[in-house]
């Protein structure tokens, strides 16, 4: 049994082939149109999804725009520097323990919103993303799946100025602009995903692919992060986990995004996004490139 959780206009939904049902009128009420509160009764969902042929659905994925899976996540954590190869190129020695920084939810958006970009130096970073469906403090990492709702996939778009404008690095609010947390297409069930340890993972730029790798390359894996994290903080449902981007980032090759480009990001079993950058203003910061990021930058 599982479920394929997404939104609609903020409302909470089931999706299934090309419909999506309301979960607060498949339920009767009984849960909350809100994602986060929904992923509480799960047991419930996967036996609302399993009932789906024999219901009226709401509407059709062809007349509507999916929001952000879980748009009101209480925390998000991401990890840095976390497969293998993109710690190569970035010439970095392999961490001894995750990397782990912030994102603000409040850069949530959904699976074909818009990049809004305030600088000429935007990156991006397809991600494989865990979100939480069960609290825990200090899980042990063999239990540690038992905590997951599901995975989606995420672009943890990242402004390369803002992100180095000091010393060390301040990765939260380089990563955290509004718009730069695409997700989606719908948060899958672990039951309904064939190996979470080895998925495909893909990002193309206008149709060019700039990122492919499979999560077998993770130097953590989700049960391992959410172990470590766990010990500093209690997880709580809806939290959002980031595990880490492959190698073919922007900032490896000197190319960023322009006004215009799409992104397409791709994971095996989850789905597709797709999402047009949109050179919106100029930050203070916008076009200072720190010497720092110039280590990183070949051309």
């Amino acid at each position: 049994m599982g479920y394929k959780l997404g939104t609609v206009d903020g409302k909470a939904v089931l999706i299934k082939e090309n419909s999506y049902y309301d979960i607060a009128t498949l339920s009767n009420g009984a849960i909350s149109s809100d994602s986060v509160e929904a992923l509480k009764f799960q047991s419930k969902l996967s036996e609302l999804f399993e009932s789906l042929d024999e219901k009226n659905a709401t509407g059709n994925l062809s007349d509507v725009e999916l929001g952000n899976p879980v748009p009101t996540s209480p925390n998000c954590y991401a990890v840095g520097l976390n497969y293998r190869k993109h710690a190569e190129e970035s010439g970095m020695d392999i961490p001894e323990v995750p990397m782990i920084f912030t994102k603000h939810t409040s850069c949530f958006v959904g699976p074909k919103a818009n990049v809004e970009m305030r600088s000429d130096y935007v990156d991006w970073e397809v991600e494989l993303v865990a979100v939480i469906g069960k609290d825990g403090k200090n899980i042990p990492k063999e239990n540690a799946l038992d905590h997951v709702a599901g995975l989606c996939v995420g672009q943890d778009i990242s402004d390369r100025p803002a992100q180095f404008a000091t010393t060390p690095a301040m990765f939260n609010l380089g990563k955290s602009f509004d718009t730069y947390g695409p997700m989606g297409p719908a948060l899958v069930s672990l039951d309904l995903v064939k190996n979470p340890e080895s998925l495909d993972i893909e990002c193309k730029l206008n149709g060019n692919i700039v990122q492919k790798s499979n999560t077998s390359d993770l130097i953590f894996d989700i049960s391992a992060i959410i172990s470590y994290l766990s010990e500093i903080v209690s997880l709580k449902v809806g939290d959002t986990i980031w595990t880490g981007t492959p190698s073919g980032v922007g900032i490896a090759s000197g190319k960023f995004l322009q006004d215009g480009d799409v992104l397409t990001s791709t994971i095996e079993g989850l789905g597709t996004m797709e999402n047009k950058c949109v050179r919106v203003s100029d930050h203070s910061r916008a076009n200072v490139v720190p010497e720092f990021m110039k280590g990183f930058m070949k051309s």
